[in-house]
């Protein structure tokens, strides 16, 4: 799924499907479904909303990610810190990133518009700067001069490792993230809202639709108990 100018999010594997929740949570009894019924849909919300996320960490989604090191820097947050008490939504991750002293990167976030600061949120933008072609010379003028000094670095020999350390935070990374579902519908709640940065909450959309064709049932009754 394409998101932003140049990045994407794709599965490259899954683990389990709707009926995974619940016959996880079942077994207590020794009992186990093959079909998705009315009286799984009262069990998934049960569980969800008195917390019980056991049974939610056994769907695991495998993505291939391409995003601006900037958005990176702020999903890999919910990487960090990983710890083992029961109910944490930062458990059950995986993620690995391609590296900069092995690569070279080419490939570079150009926003459309370029928004102005709110007034009253100290981190967040609203609306849009009245000088939009001023904006985007200056911004182009600044990330082509970066650019442009870091390929000739490499051209006269500096070691990739020492290079990059010029580039822009727009630069695009790829990375593997192995995530539960809880894990991944923890993200998404955090960043499809309102106050987070506009380039990640496009993320978030993206996975929020991908979750929803992989893990219908469970997604949707998850959603309607946290992100509705």
């Amino acid at each position: 799924m394409k998101v932003l100018d140049k990045g994407f999010i794709e599965v490259i594997d899954t683990l389990g499907n709707d009926l995974t929740v619940v016959n996880s949570a079942r077994v207590s009894f020794g009992k186990r479904k093959e079909k998705f019924d009315k009286s799984d849909e009262k069990l998934v919300r049960y569980l969800a909303k008195y917390k019980h996320y056991s049974p939610f960490r056994h769907l695991q989604t495998q993505f291939h990610i391409k995003a601006p090191e900037f958005v990176m820097r702020q999903w890999y947050k919910h990487v960090v810190g990983i710890e083992t008490t029961s109910n944490h939504p930062t458990k059950d991750h995986a993620w690995n990133e391609i590296s900069g002293r092995y690569v070279p990167y080419d490939e570079f976030y150009e926003p459309t518009e370029f928004r102005k600061q709110s007034d009253d949120n100290k981190q967040a933008s609203d609306g849009l700067v009245d000088n939009q072609k001023e904006m985007k010379q200056l911004w182009t003028i600044s990330q082509q001069n970066s650019i442009s000094a870091y390929k000739e670095m490499l051209k006269n020999g500096m070691a990739k490792e020492q290079a990059r350390s010029i580039l822009p935070l727009t630069v695009y990374t790829k990375v593997w993230w192995t995530a539960s579902f809880q894990s991944t519908m923890n993200f998404i709640e955090l960043r499809d809202e309102p106050t987070s940065q506009v380039e990640i909450q496009e993320y978030a959309k993206a996975l929020k639709e991908i979750m929803l064709e992989k893990f219908p049932e469970t997604t949707k009754l998850w959603s309607e108990i946290y992100l509705d």
